[in-house]
């Protein structure tokens, strides 16, 4: 009862105007290539999302930051923690960071995530043009190459690798947390945060490749750009805030 509303106001909000979208830049092209279209596409979808992933990567700046001054709180309050725990919510709002900004990012972009791979899976099929509003052009079949070479509606193997390239390389960009030395910093609490950065650095893009190479391209062609952007973005942050 509840899920139908749900699905008519998703299809309504997100996926009628992301497929929309994609169908008039690739008619627009002055060559019809599904793959270009879907860069562009993925550039303007970035551009949309900037402010919110831009204030996600600048808090996640500050959090590195400011991690000395929380273990110290922790350290000096470690028997008190109703304490510790308000000494530390200041010091948030003193640097005007929310340690949560990354998730709710991640909350927000999983409806796009969906809307995009149901777009790039199964939009280029001509019956799926019965969600296309009346006033759009209607293209009387959808070429998949992207510059004449790759098929978008199939797996590639080059640009899985390329999701996992530059993967690895926004992990490169992104603040790393300071592993403190200290007499108990160095224990499990400082093993796991290593073991976490090691995860993110290196086992994130060989899964990102392998995810990528197991769906269609025009996906694998979605995170190689939107990786690309982020890392140029998470290169801006780090200019400004040095």
């Amino acid at each position: 009862m509840i899920l139908n509303p749900l699905m008519l106001i998703y299809n309504e909000v997100i996926y009628r105007p992301f497929l929309n979208g994609l169908i008039l830049i690739y008619s627009f092209l002055p060559v019809h290539d599904m793959g270009l279209a879907i860069v562009i596409f993925t550039v303007l979808i970035r551009v949309l999302i900037y402010p919110l992933s831009h204030y996600s990567l600048k808090a996640q700046k500050k959090m590195v930051v400011i991690q000395p001054k929380i273990k110290e709180i922790q350290e000096k309050y470690k028997d008190k923690k109703e304490e510790q725990t308000r000494r530390i919510m200041e010091l948030y709002k003193e640097h005007k960071t929310n340690p949560f900004s990354g998730c709710v990012l991640l909350i927000l972009q999983l409806p796009v995530f969906i809307a995009l791979f149901q777009v790039f899976r199964y939009g280029f099929d001509v019956s799926s043009f019965s969600y296309l509003y009346s006033f759009m052009p209607h293209p009387d079949s959808i070429n998949p190459l992207f510059l004449g070479i790759i098929d978008v509606t199939k797996r590639n193997i080059f640009l899985s690798v390329l999701v996992g390239a530059s993967q690895y390389v926004q992990a490169l960009t992104m603040p790393q947390p300071q592993i403190g030395g200290g007499e108990q910093g160095s224990s499990f609490a400082g093993e796991f945060s290593k073991a976490m950065q090691a995860n993110t650095k290196y086992m994130l893009p060989i899964f990102m490749a392998f995810i990528s190479f197991s769906l269609p391209s025009a996906l694998a062609l979605y995170f190689t750009v939107s990786n690309v952007f982020v890392i140029l973005q998470q290169m801006i942050v780090n200019r400004k805030t040095q």
